[in-house]
């Protein structure tokens, strides 16, 4: 299983996620010239090596007419807003306060997701830009209140963010992974400065996308290592959250922040093949107890559930308060997905609420093949681990054949 590990060790920022994935192409060059041509307004791509600690790196410059955002601490934090407040936050011992006179305009959510639809890009990847703004606008408007379709963003950031959105999601189409592991994120320690005044790492909107994920302050950096646009991208794009899994690396990339440490500022990318030991990943996991619902009324809830992209629905009886007959529903998805499915769900049942929480889960290899008979074509699934191999036939399947013969 071909695999794409993450060290976020010294946080993550989408230029710097960026530049870790132009070094596991085959021509990054090439890469970069695509990323220029695709059309995010005023933008444009410089990749450049560096060294940090003595170690090789490349640092991906995104320019919006023909200048960078300031950056003194090594990582973007772009540009966000809420409403037509300012707010563009730094690592610790920094106090920036831009005001119009540096960003000259700002753009609603609907405004930057119009910018995607233009951008020349496979639909596939503007589906992954899209869905990965929407995480940020979701955080700022949890950050600030209100809701994401009254996030406003200053214009230079939200073009930053799409830019290095857009670089990311092309990445990880080109190089295809089956499976995406993240490491714990760290999210350095400290205070950023903004205009809204001082406030603690990580930020506001930063920490409203690390729900849920393996996070952690460390001390002995004094600064902001975890941005928005890094947090959204690893929200959106990992499929799990661990150690880095065993598996036979084919290439490293190192994607350089801008601020020197004591310790290499730099995200590490692993690419190559997973052992076929069963595997692991991480799940969201949605639970909720409901108690004024008919039989017909869950299973139509349920129905909705897996076509909006869930893994599992599941219903257990329960006894609740007063002695009343019940039921737990219990949800799981990928993380990526929980805001869809969570949705669905207050949509379809008559919960008020519900637990969430990242569970992690042990999964066999799977497969599918698809077996001649005489009756017909039939679906096999296979398991396995370890040298050991199981298979059943699928159902519907067996089902359609057996109608078919009159047997049932």
């Amino acid at each position: 299983m071909k695999t794409l590990f993450i060290d976020c060790s010294m946080g993550a920022a989408g230029d710097m996620l960026g530049a870790a994935l132009l070094e596991l192409v085959d021509d990054s060059d090439a890469l970069v010239g695509k990323l220029n041509a695709i059309g995010v307004p005023g933008v444009s791509y410089l990749l450049e090596k560096t060294t940090k600690c003595g170690i090789a790196a490349s640092r991906l410059h995104v320019s919006v007419n023909g200048a960078e955002e300031d950056e003194p601490n090594g990582h973007h934090h772009h540009d966000h807003g809420h409403e037509h407040e300012h707010e563009h936050e730094h690592g610790h011992g920094h106090e920036h306060h831009h005001g119009h006179e540096h960003h000259h305009g700002h753009r609603s959510l609907k405004e930057v997701l119009a910018i995607v639809d233009g951008l020349s890009i496979p639909p596939a990847v503007a589906d992954d830009v899209r869905a990965t703004f929407r995480l940020v606008a979701e955080a700022e408007s949890s950050a600030h209140g209100g809701n994401p379709d009254s996030v406003h963003f200053h214009e230079v950031g939200a073009l930053d963010a799409i830019a290095d959105i857009a670089a990311v999601s092309l990445l990880v189409s080109e190089l295809r992974p089956d499976r995406i592991v993240a490491s714990p994120v760290n999210c350095g320690s400290g205070f950023v400065h903004c205009a809204h005044g001082t406030l603690p790492v990580p930020a506001p909107c930063t920490a409203a996308l690390l729900k849920g994920v393996p996070s952690y302050i460390d001390p002995a950096i004094d600064g902001e290592l975890c941005t928005p646009t890094g947090a959204a991208l690893l929200r959106h794009f990992a499929t799990e959250f661990a150690p880095m899994p065993v598996m036979r690396v084919a290439a490293i990339g190192y994607g350089a922040g801008k601020k020197d440490f004591a310790r290499a500022n730099f995200l590490r990318a692993f690419v190559g093949e997973a052992e076929s030991a069963p595997g692991r990943d991480s799940v969201c996991q949605f639970r909720c107890a409901i108690d004024d619902m008919t039989a017909e009324e869950f299973g139509f809830a349920a129905g909705r559930i897996m076509e909006a992209g869930a893994l599992d629905v599941c219903m257990v009886p329960a006894l609740m308060k007063k002695g009343r007959p019940g039921t737990i529903l219990e949800v799981l998805c990928r993380p990526a997905d929980a805001d869809r499915i969570s949705q669905c769900i207050f949509a379809n049942t008559t919960t008020l609420g519900m637990r969430e929480q990242l569970v992690g889960r042990r999964i066999l290899e799977r497969r599918e093949e698809t077996v001649a008979t005489p009756f017909g074509q039939i679906r096999r699934k296979i398991s396995s681990c370890a040298g050991l191999e199981r298979s059943k036939f699928e159902s519907d399947d067996l089902s359609a054949i057996a109608a078919a013969q009159k047997k049932i």
